[in-house]
């Protein structure tokens, strides 16, 4: 799948390093707006970052492009190379949010007939943010979980996500708060959808 340079392909193993410098990138970046810099630097610790089950269970897709004439232009590095500029998953497990150092993990499997497949772990580099990338892997999620018989979709987006989200047809459903390891609280959104 592409629009314009973009080109969307399952996340494997390999790209982990890549995945934890975008997330790291993509938080410090895009969601001063919406946190401190305290939840920012707990939420990295305790609940954003790679979740490799996502990547196990062939969920997580990475969105790849040649970096853009601004990036390059700004970076000590004048690559030309493919590199990942977002990624987002979906998953069939109930956990609701958080990667492989995250404690609330629920990795039993849902039922697509009664349960809503999980919209997960979206990050986007601040260079391509507001292009359609995020869009893009929303649809391919939406997609796929819509294939795989799940008939409505639920996450817990950042106050960043949400605007991304309602512009796609999400509902809040309810405020979240989770308890960081540093002590502070990172508002969250719980938002829903039917497929």
């Amino acid at each position: 799948m592409t629009q314009a340079n973009v080109h969307l392909r399952l996340a494997v193993p390999e790209d982990v390093p890549a995945l934890r410098k975008l997330i790291d990138k993509s938080v410090r970046g895009l969601q001063t707006l919406d946190y401190s810099p305290a939840q920012i630097e707990g939420a990295l610790q305790t609940v954003f970052g790679v979740d490799s089950q996502l990547i196990a269970d062939g969920t997580y897709i990475v969105a790849e492009a040649k970096p853009n004439l601004d990036a390059l232009a700004a970076s000590k590095s004048k690559t030309t190379e493919i590199i990942i500029v977002g990624c987002g998953g979906w998953s069939k497990r109930k956990t609701l949010y958080g990667s492989d150092h995250w404690t609330g993990r629920e990795d039993a499997l849902l039922d697509p007939l009664r349960d809503a497949a999980k919209i997960r772990a979206f990050f986007i580099h601040p260079d391509w943010a507001r292009r359609g990338v995020g869009s893009m892997i929303l649809k391919a999620c939406e997609d796929a979980a819509r294939s795989a018989g799940f008939t409505h979709y639920e996450m817990g987006a950042t106050l960043t996500g949400a605007k991304l989200f309602g512009a796609r047809g999400y509902a809040a459903v309810k405020p979240i708060s989770i308890l960081l390891a540093n002590g502070e609280l990172l508002p969250v959104i719980h938002m829903e959808k039917r497929a």
